[in-house]
């Protein structure tokens, strides 16, 4: 049963690369220009959903590679491939807790320029977890534990938000992104992830 679940997720993942490089080569085919570029910057991030509360938002960063896409003079499509350090923060009993889930997340979105320099941006994400772990911190002490077993592989959800992009190829954006996919793994309790990012990038 084990080996079968691996299988099928592995499956699923290539089936959504694929589907996401089939959709980039067709939009760039069509291509007026593209641009490749590199963006970083800081995570506001938490989880949400079935019994969670009292949590605080863990900030950490995200860094990768991004392409922009010009279809248009007004619209452009941006994939991107990000690592990115997400989780919450909470305080149970006297004991800080910081949940650390680690993802190499594949946004893939639609920008449309409403000014010049200026879009609104809106698409879909996928997410590989690539670690979890939770650290435990009190009255100087501290541990972790590995619990990637209790959490599914995969992550899907919606981003969207704005960014200003500069001649020169300076750019900045920020954006929320909204799990959809519950992430505890064997659980009756739904966990979602909910990420504010704000990033800097330049294009080259």
């Amino acid at each position: 049963m084990w080996k079968e679940l691996v299988n099928l997720k592995i499956e699923i993942m290539k089936k959504v690369l694929l589907a996401v490089a089939i959709v980039a080569a067709g939009f760039t085919a069509n291509a007026q220009d593209v641009k490749f570029g590199a963006k970083a910057g800081l995570n506001f991030a938490n989880v949400y959903g079935d019994d969670v509360e009292n949590n605080d938002y863990r900030t950490s960063l995200h860094v990768g590679a991004v392409a922009e896409i010009e279809i248009s003079e007004k619209f452009s499509l941006q994939p991107e491939l990000m690592y990115s350090t997400q989780g919450a923060k909470t305080d149970e009993n006297n004991v800080d807790l910081t949940m650390k889930l680690d993802y190499l997340n594949v946004p893939v979105m639609a920008k449309y320029y409403v000014a010049e320099g200026f879009s609104l941006e809106a698409g879909p994400q996928v997410g590989f977890l690539l670690s979890a772990k939770v650290k435990a911190e009190s009255g100087g002490d501290s541990g972790e534990v590995d619990v990637k077993d209790e959490f599914e592989t995969i992550d899907f959800g919606l981003n969207f938000g704005a960014g200003y992009k500069l001649d020169s190829g300076l750019n900045f954006s920020a954006r929320y992104n909204l799990g959809l996919s519950n992430v505890a793994k064997e659980s009756d309790n739904s966990i979602k992830n909910g990420v504010f990012q704000v990033s800097v990038g330049y294009f080259f």
